[in-house]
C-alpha cells in the first residue's frame, strides 16, 4: 500500500518525488516571458499544468504513472513561476492559455489532452474554449470559473506546509528568487478577481471535460464543482473521498486512477 501524505508533511520536506529523466527540456519566448517546458515518454500527448505558486516539479507523481501508460507528457511551468519568467503585466490566466499555445507550436503538438490543477485547471478550461480544435480533452481538478465558486480562506496546518514548501522551491527555481513574496502577491490579485466566466460562457465549452472535486477541498465550494459539470455540455463529475485540494500529492494512485480513466476515455 503507498503511504499517504494528508498532512503534506513529506511534501514540506522533501517535495513530491523527483521527475524521471526527461527527453527534452527548454524554453519558448512569448508575450514577454521565457516559458520553460520539458517532456517525457511518447505516444498521445498530455499537458500537465500545475496549480497557482508552484511548478512542474509537483507533478512528481503523475509522470511515471502517464508515461508507462503510454502518453508523451509536456510539463509547463506557468509564467513567473518555477523557471519561467514574466514580464510587468498582470497575471491573467487568459495570457497562460495563450503560452500553452505557444509551446505546443514549438513541439509541434496539434493536439493534446490537458489535465489542469488548481490555477492550472482555470487555464486548461480557456484553453479549451480559445482553441478548442488544439485541445482533446480537459481534466479540471479543484478550481472556480467565477468568483463565487471559492470558499473563506482559512490557513489550515497543510496549506502551510504547501506554501513553505512553494517558498523554499521559488527559491531554488526561480529567475528572481527573492522576490517570492512579491510573486504571492501578484498571484494572489489574479486570484482574488479572475476568472469571471459566466453559465453561458460555460455553455459554449465544446471539448470533453471531467471535474474533479476532492471531498475536503480547502478552496472550492463543492456545489460550484456541481454547477461547472452541470454547465458546460456533457461533462462528467468525479469526487475523491478522504482527499483535499491536494491529492496528487496525498493520494498520488487515487487521483492517477481518475486522470488515466479520463485519458482512456477521449481515446474510445
Amino acid at each position: 500500500m503507498e503511504p499517504y501524505d494528508d498532512d503534506l508533511k513529506r511534501f514540506e520536506a522533501h517535495g513530491a518525488a523527483p521527475l524521471p529523466a526527461q527527453l527534452h527540456q527548454g524554453y519558448v519566448n512569448h508575450e514577454g516571458a521565457r516559458i520553460w517546458y520539458a517532456t517525457h515518454g511518447s505516444g498521445s500527448p498530455v499537458i500537465l499544468l500545475h496549480g497557482g505558486l508552484g511548478h512542474s516539479g509537483n507533478w512528481g507523481y503523475q509522470v511515471p504513472a502517464l508515461v508507462e501508460a503510454g502518453h508523451r507528457v509536456v510539463l509547463i511551468d506557468s509564467r513567473g513561476h518555477g523557471r519561467s519568467t514574466r514580464d510587468s503585466r498582470p497575471y491573467r490566466y487568459e495570457l497562460m492559455a495563450a503560452d500553452v499555445l505557444a509551446v505546443m507550436d514549438a513541439l509541434q503538438i496539434e493536439r493534446a489532452a490537458v489535465v489542469g490543477w488548481s490555477d492550472g485547471a482555470c487555464v486548461a478550461l480557456i484553453l479549451g474554449m480559445q482553441a478548442p480544435e488544439r485541445v482533446a480533452g480537459v481534466l479540471f481538478f479543484g478550481c472556480n470559473m467565477d468568483p463565487s465558486g471559492t470558499k473563506e480562506f482559512v490557513a489550515t496546518s497543510t496549506i502551510n506546509r504547501c506554501f513553505s514548501r512553494h517558498a523554499k522551491d521559488y527559491a531554488q527555481l526561480s529567475a528572481t528568487p527573492n522576490e517570492f513574496d512579491a510573486f504571492v502577491g501578484a498571484v494572489s490579485e489574479m486570484m482574488k478577481t479572475q476568472p469571471n466566466y459566466t453559465a453561458r460562457d460555460l455553455a459554449e465549452v465544446r471539448v470533453p471535460v471531467t471535474v474533479v472535486h476532492s471531498e475536503h477541498d480547502e478552496f472550492i465550494k463543492p456545489e460550484h464543482a456541481q454547477y461547472l459539470a452541470g454547465s458546460i455540455p456533457h461533462a462528467t463529475l468525479v469526487l475523491l473521498p478522504e482527499v483535499s485540494h491536494f491529492a496528487p500529492l496525498q493520494r498520488p494512485s487515487v487521483f492517477n486512477g481518475v486522470m488515466l480513466e479520463f485519458l482512456q476515455l477521449l481515446s474510445t
